[in-house]
Formats: C-alpha cells, structure tokens, sequence
C-alpha cells in the first residue's frame, strides 16, 4: 500500500527529478527582493512568563512546548547530519542546549519519516532519557519505531484522534510524501498534528504543500488556534518544491486558513535543504505579512533557544 495526496498534481519527485534540479532544469529566473543588510524580523513581543505556556524553537522543525505541566516535541533532531550520509545535510548551528538539558517529555509528536524529522540518533537519546514517553506517529511508522525497541506509541490516520489524560491529539491532512531510501517511497503516511489540552489548541503542520482544501477544513474544524507552527523555508526553487513545500507566502494563506492567533515560522536556518539563501525565509516572510496588511506579531520568527509564550 502508497499512501497519496488527493489534492496534488504532480506532486512525485523522483531521484531523476533531483539531477535535473541540481543541473539547473528547475532555476528561477525571476528577480528576488533580498533581504536589507541587517534585516531582522520585527519583535513585537511580550516579555516571557516562565509559569504561562511556552514554546521554544530549538530548530529545524523541533519545538519544545509545554501547557498545564505536559511537554511535547515536535519532530525532534539534534543529529548533525540530516541524510543517511554523514557528508550531506550537514546542520548550519549547534543545537541551543543537549538534549540532557530537556525538561520531561511526555509526548514526542512524528510528522513523517524524513530524515530531518524523524532522527534515529536523536530518538534512541529521547527513549534511553525519557523511557515513559508516549510516541504519536502517522500510519506505518509504529512497526519503524517497535523495531527501534520503542513500543509506547500512538499511530494514527487522517482526522483520527486519540486521549490520554487531559491532552488530545488530533492527526490532521498535510501535502508532503514518505520514504528513507529508495524504495519505499509513500508506504508510511505523513501529517499535522492537533494537540487540544484544555481550552488551549496548538496546530503543528509538519511538512506539507499549500492546496486549496485540507487548512480551509482545519481551521473550520478546529475553530482557530492559540498557537501554530508552520514551516517557511525550502521553498526554492518554486518549480521544484511547490508540490511539497510552501512559500512564505503560502504559509501566510495557512495561518489566515486555519485561523491562527499566533504562529512561529519553521524549518528554516539549520539545514540547507533548497536553494534560496538561509537568511531569505524571514524577510520573504515579512513582505507577505505586508501585503496581507497582518499584524506582524501573529506571524513571526524565533532564534534556536528563543522561548515565547502563546
């Protein structure tokens, strides 16, 4: 069984896809506002209460949250290398702390099985430290895991659900694709997560596309979210990467659609995984904030180790 996208056209990317990237096929000619020397993304924030809910970017795709005395982790990497070979996807910046320094993870959430979100060096680290985590994971990737000698794990479909306690945690549509290495391309399914504790709902989209269908019916579903994090970089060049990754200016479409109070841009600054310039996400970021006429503090940026609360 292949797991499949129904709102894409297009959407595979083969390994002869990626030759023809890297030999210039896919190259925008198109002329980019560069970001001004010196720009940073506008902070516009309040000052941090350590005793409110809080989000730590710690990088790449990797949050720490933590609301009502539960801690999460999204997508977790601290490796220094984000490919099966250890001279490719090499990391730009050190972690901002070990993973020794964590708090308690309760949930460790898994969007995909990519290497740069699901780590295998960084998840033995989490399930030696932290044996009573509670994994949560999309289709396919529990036997990956009871492989791996994990087995407190939570696999679940679209639009399913499961409840421990207080917390919730809804599997939500991304538009992205599976696969560690060549061919077992789509056999494991990929997703967003809802995590709904209390009054307070968090939406976490993993890698994912922009269509038309799938953010619209988050947002209706779910009602608006006290905090999102949503991906801004690897989206160059467009041609390429439009099936499967979006733009800042589609992550602004998703925070409008699935009505977010508060959003954090992601996967972006730790590894180079595209073309545009490591630096160029934020300022890209900026101007569609602009030409929506959003306030820029509902849309923003942290540094790795930056804490926010939402």
């Amino acid at each position: 069984m292949r797991f499949s996208n129904p709102h894409a056209l297009g959407q595979k990317r083969s390994f002869r896809d990626i030759l023809l990237w890297k030999a210039g096929k896919y190259f925008d000619f198109s002329i980019k506002s560069s970001p001004p020397k010196n720009f940073a993304y506008p902070q516009n924030r309040e000052p941090f209460h350590i005793g409110h809910p809080y989000a730590v970017w710690v990088n790449h795709s990797t949050f720490l949250i933590h609301v009502q005395g539960v801690s999460f982790l999204t997508d977790p990497i601290w490796n220094n290398t984000c490919s099966p070979i250890g001279i490719i996807g090499k990391r730009k910046h050190l972690p901002p702390f070990p993973i020794e320094h964590l708090p308690n993870i309760d949930f460790v959430l898994i969007s995909h099985n990519h290497y740069d979100h699901l780590d295998l060096f960084t998840i033995k680290k989490l399930a030696r430290q932290f044996p009573k985590i509670c994994w949560v994971v999309p289709l396919g990737l529990k036997k990956w895991l009871a492989r791996k000698g994990i087995y407190h794990v939570e696999e679940l479909g679209w639009w399913k659900h499961f409840q421990k306690g207080i917390v919730r945690i809804d599997a939500v549509p991304a538009q992205h694709f599976s696969g560690r290495w060549g061919f077992d391309y789509n056999k494991t399914l990929w997703c967003g997560f809802v995590i709904t504790i209390g009054k307070k709902k968090i939406y976490f989209s993993g890698d994912t596309a922009y269509n038309m269908v799938d953010f619209a019916k988050i947002g209706e579903t779910f009602r608006g979210f006290d905090l999102s994090l949503i991906p801004i970089g690897s989206y160059e060049p467009r041609r390429f990467m439009k099936p499967i990754h979006i733009s800042p200016e589609d992550a602004v479409k998703i925070h409008k659609e699935v009505r977010s109070r508060k959003s954090i841009g992601m996967h972006w600054k730790t590894f180079r995984l595209s073309d545009e310039h490591m630096n160029q996400p934020p300022y890209d970021l900026f101007l569609a904030m602009k030409r929506a006429s959003l306030d820029l503090s509902s849309f923003f940026v942290l540094e790795p180790g930056e804490y926010v609360n939402w």
